[in-house]
């Protein structure tokens, strides 16, 4: 039986509510202050080694604005979000997250429970309709579901964007609005489903990762082009 690999589900109510708009506009407007040269991004606004910022940009996590942990012993359909003031580190691992599902065992509504989980606690910044805009809709994962599918991923890099990176030598105190960085990632997702069914994609995103002084780092969305 062919796979049914993940695709943002077509049924999913196209329409944004003017919130959901303001959230991704003051997210996507504090990435192009330091992306300016990054066209796919701007276009959006209108519709190894990892080089680091400065050094007092995202100093050691000492708190966080997650939402509380679930009780210990409980299987979840989302891993928890690390507890790291690194935005490559922190990005790496939401990719991994993003790329992975396990339709057999958890409910659509559970997947996206579980990755609101990642999300920064600043409704500014949060931008969930581009998080949900990854994961199938909810007729898709029931398919999925009797199909038995289930992904797995393997994280190969991340890195800042060229662009980000000569903006933040240029002005190093841009980003201190906000504090969101973006964050390119690389890697594989593998597929399996019933009958042995199996396959593998290479996955590549650029994840928008805020990273306040003192607090862990907190998924804020998911850019639309993957940025170099």
């Amino acid at each position: 039986m062919p796979t049914l690999k993940k695709r943002p589900a077509s049924s999913q109510d196209s329409s944004i509510a003017p919130s959901s708009v303001l959230r991704r506009a003051a997210m996507i407007g504090i990435l192009l202050a330091v992306l300016l040269a990054l066209a796919g991004l701007l276009a959006y606004l209108t519709r190894s080694e990892t080089p680091q910022p400065p050094a007092d940009a995202h100093p050691k996590a000492t708190t966080t604005p997650h939402s509380p942990a679930p009780r210990p012993g409980t299987e979840e359909a989302v891993a928890a979000p690390p507890r790291t003031g690194d935005p490559v580190t922190f990005a790496k691992a939401a990719a991994k997250t993003l790329w992975t599902y396990d339709a057999r065992h958890f409910s659509c509504a559970e997947h996206l429970a579980g990755l609101k989980r990642w999300m920064t606690g600043e409704k500014k910044y949060a931008d969930f309709k581009s998080v949900t805009g990854e994961v199938p809709g909810k007729a898709l994962w029931s398919r999925m579901h009797d199909n038995r599918q289930h992904a797995t991923a393997k994280v190969d890099e991340g890195h800042f964007p060229e662009a980000f990176k000569t903006a933040m030598s240029q002005d190093p105190g841009g980003i201190t609005q906000a504090y969101v960085y973006a964050v390119t990632v690389t890697g594989k997702q593998s597929l399996a489903w019933k009958g042995s069914g199996a396959g593998a994609e290479p996955r590549s995103t650029t994840i928008a990762v805020q990273c306040r002084p003192h607090h862990d780092c907190a998924l804020s969305g998911v850019l639309p082009e993957v940025a170099p």
